[in-house]
């Protein structure tokens, strides 16, 4: 049975740090040295991995990859901070890569951040990788090990086959296996549960206790929860009695659910998930509104949560 791994980014790409190297920028040649700290006094993230690399024709830089569950609009301008802040450390030029997991709709992502403030301009171009766009066949044939994880997004991986071959994989290496709930949390994306456990042969609850799940998670519970908690603590303050505070933000905790509900409903089901809303609405349950959130991650379809509704 798969144990839940604490895999980070850092891990991800140094299991062949050349080949990553390589693919992010398209420069041949490319190779990987040293992990660098990516902690700049305030920002200490998981998701950002500096690596130092040397190539004939560029020398010596830093490339900075930051790996971004979903696209956020705050996204070109933390690129230009981490981007000046590395260089101002290692006092080397950077490269900025940021690679996009799941899609969350049809706009186009910007590649660069400017400003322009009085006629002073401010300009930082960075490279876009969305999984979803990457062809499946590069995981297999260059190899890259980092995106086996990922292959049920990447552009023609959704197949069951597919998803086998690439846990057959990781499997067959030591060093490989603890990426198995990674890959678990991806197909779930493309395929039913009854058929991921099927495919992976352990209990669902494994993926529950990942460290990919509990993002996902902690993300829509995090913008629900903030919303829902501000309202109802700013009802129970209005009233100006202790027991109106403690009653606010107990329905602000239930707001916050209901909320990250909706939100997550939407970021992987669109308009179909938000239909299911007015129903799940009329739920006071706290516990069961949070088993309602699990599902949501966790199943492909909307059958499947009607079921659990």
């Amino acid at each position: 049975m798969a144990k839940p791994a604490d895999v980070s980014t850092k891990k991800l790409i140094s299991l062949a740090p050349d080949n990553w190297v390589r693919w992010v920028t398209q420069i041949p040649n490319l190779v990987a040295g040293e992990i660098l700290t990516s902690e700049f006094q305030w920002i200490s993230r998981e998701s950002d991995v500096l690596i130092r690399v040397t190539s004939p024709q560029n020398g010596e830089f830093l490339l900075l990859n930051e790996l971004q569950l979903r696209y956020q609009s705050k996204m070109p301008r933390r690129m230009r901070a981490y981007a000046a802040l590395a260089e101002e450390k290692y006092n080397l030029p950077t490269y900025p890569v940021l690679i996009n997991i799941l899609k969350t709709g049809n706009n186009e992502i910007p590649t660069s951040f400017t400003s322009n403030i009085a006629g002073l301009r401010a300009i930082q171009d960075y490279r876009v990788i969305n999984l979803w766009e990457v062809d499946v066949n590069i995981a297999f044939e260059q190899p890259l090990p980092s995106l086996l994880p990922f292959v049920p997004i990447l552009k023609g991986g959704e197949n069951e086959s597919t998803i086998r071959e690439a846990l057959q994989i990781l499997r067959a290496d030591e060093q490989l296996s603890q990426l198995e709930t990674v890959l678990a949390f991806s197909a779930t994306f493309v395929l039913e549960s009854a058929l991921i456990q099927e495919i992976m042969r352990w209990d669902m609850t494994v993926l529950r206790e990942s460290p990919w799940y509990q993002e996902i998670l902690r993300e829509g519970e995090a913008r629900g929860e903030a919303r829902g908690e501000a309202r109802g603590e700013a009802r129970g303050e209005a009233r100006g009695e202790a027991r109106g505070e403690a009653r606010g933000e107990a329905r602000g905790e239930l707001r916050g659910i209901l909320s990250s509900i909706e939100i997550n409903l939407e970021l992987k089901f669109g308009d179909n998930g938000l239909q299911l809303m007015p129903q799940i609405n009329q739920i006071n349950d706290l516990e069961r509104l949070k088993t309602i959130l699990r599902n949501v991650v966790t199943t492909n379809n909307i059958e499947e949560l009607q079921q659990v509704l």
